[in-house]
């Protein structure tokens, strides 16, 4: 598995990095110099109106940003997840518009972070450590799905917790 970039909750609004927000505004003025310099020039026929104007230059230049946005996004995203950046911003780039990012977010994997106990690499889907059977989140003893360290019952099975033999730092967290 490849080592993660960690980001913590407080870099959250660090995830779109500075040089997508650049493009972001490039592109989106480029698509209002387009609309507003280029394309009145090459024009054979009289002007829509200018609502409609207005409508096409703005929603385009929106896209043409949104679209720099999203792959800077995909770009902080995928080293958390353990993927490929280049990859993906390669999909990006190469899938028609928009296209490459649906199919980023329908296959990432799930967040990577740190064991407690021994420090290795584990998927926030994971219950326990693969390496020393740590106990990372509260789960069902029947079902063996996830659940709230408050809850009394599996909300799947409907299994009574209590009977579980929960580890002490996930008791604390309940009471």
């Amino acid at each position: 598995m490849r080592d993660p970039q960690s980001i913590t909750v407080n870099d959250d609004e660090r995830m779109i990095p500075t040089w997508s927000i650049v493009a972001a505004a490039l592109a989106f003025l480029l698509v209002e110099y387009y609309w507003w310099v280029v394309a009145p020039g090459q024009r054979h026929h009289p002007a829509p109106p200018l609502g409609l104007r207005l409508y096409f230059d703005l929603s385009w230049g929106l896209l043409a940003a949104l679209y720099f946005l999203l792959v800077g996004y995909i770009s902080k995203d995928a080293p958390r997840r353990a993927m490929s950046t280049w990859f993906w911003m390669f999909i990006c780039f190469v899938a028609p518009p928009g296209i490459g990012a649906v199919i980023y977010f329908l296959l990432r994997q799930p967040e990577v972070s740190r064991c407690p106990a021994c420090g290795t690499h584990v998927q926030g889907d994971f219950h326990f450590c693969p390496q020393c059977n740590y106990q990372l989140t509260a789960s069902c003893g029947n079902c063996f799905r996830t659940v709230r360290a408050t809850d009394i019952y599996c909300t799947r099975c409907g299994h009574e917790l209590a009977t579980d033999h929960t580890p002490a730092r996930l008791r604390v967290l309940s009471e």
